[in-house]
């Protein structure tokens, strides 16, 4: 019986010390999700910004885009005009997946996994038809793990990644689109909505359909050019498709963060379930040998007495 309280009082210490840990885990996770969606704000603002720039300088190009549909048919010997925004017959696609190196953030990455599986296999029939860049390397392993190849891995980014740590993988990216590597770019994370929820999105970032002439006519801003818009273009259409992408990446982050906050609070919830059941066993047991001894001695002592 005196074992078995020892045992049972250990246990209790050292749910106790987990609860701590998971705890201040919570804490963290929730300051850096802060911070995450702090940055995620900011970069909205940036964006709408440089989308408004761009779309008034390539609303020409738009415009000859929307009259000839994205045909790549009909555009693609036209002089000047940018490759990232014409529609080419799709032979492979590309996908950039965001997942996580670190683990303790529940079913974080085993969703994306599962996601992109699902979808891997619905929309292709062969793994030739499509090419993967990884972000994390546990993603990339089970990836290989499934038989899917992964073509580029990206590892060990910080908590708040800047542009300058991604800048290799988001500039490699829009390069492999525009070398002809693969014909459509989609990035697939989770997308942060709250603290509690995260959604699977496979978001299409090249080319750069989405972009509308007709906002170009809300804009009274009016821009003098040197040397020419085509010249500027080249130079800021790569600059805004990586900023699509860094984008998607710090929203994956911010659902990273989220999802660890909330696994470290039930981790915590659980851990003070198992004291509090440890405890009302141990309270149990201990009477239950405080009675026995009482009773020991009441039955000695009638002994003497007889």
């Amino acid at each position: 019986m005196g074992s078995s309280l020892i045992d049972i009082k250990k246990r209790i210490t050292s749910t106790k010390k987990t609860s701590q840990i998971t705890s201040a885990m919570q804490m963290v996770s929730a300051s850096k999700l802060i911070k995450a969606e702090q940055k995620v704000k900011n970069y909205h603002i940036y964006a709408n910004k440089i989308r408004e720039i761009v779309t008034h300088i390539a609303s020409s190009q738009l415009s000859l885009l929307e009259e000839k549909g994205h045909a790549f048919a009909h555009v693609q010997q036209l002089i000047d005009f940018n490759d990232l925004l014409i529609e080419r017959p799709i032979k492979r696609t590309g996908y950039l997946i965001v997942s996580s190196d670190k683990g303790l953030a529940g079913s974080y990455n085993s969703s994306i996994l599962k996601s992109t599986r699902e979808m891997l296999r619905a929309d292709h029939e062969s793994s030739d038809e499509y090419v993967i860049i990884s972000i994390g390397e546990t993603l990339a392993n089970d990836l290989r793990k499934n038989s899917i190849p992964v073509g580029y891995v990206v590892s060990d980014l910080s908590d708040q990644p800047s542009f300058d740590e991604v800048r290799e993988v988001v500039s490699k990216t829009v390069d492999y689109y525009r070398q002809g590597m693969f014909d459509e770019l989609y990035v697939c994370y989770n997308h942060h909505v709250n603290a509690l929820t995260s959604l699977f999105r496979a978001e299409k970032m090249l080319p750069l359909t989405d972009l509308d002439a007709e906002e170009a006519t809300d804009y009274e801003v009016e821009y003098l050019f040197e040397p020419t818009k085509e010249d500027i273009l080249e130079v800021l259409l790569p600059q805004y498709a990586q900023s699509l992408i860094y984008g998607a990446i710090i929203d994956a982050k911010a659902s990273e963060h989220a999802s660890r906050m909330t696994a470290m609070k039930s981790a915590t919830d659980n851990a003070s379930d198992i004291i509090d059941e440890l405890t009302v066993t141990y309270n149990q047991k201990r009477q239950t040998a405080i009675t026995q001894e009482i009773n020991e001695i009441v039955g000695g002592a009638q002994g003497l007495e007889n």
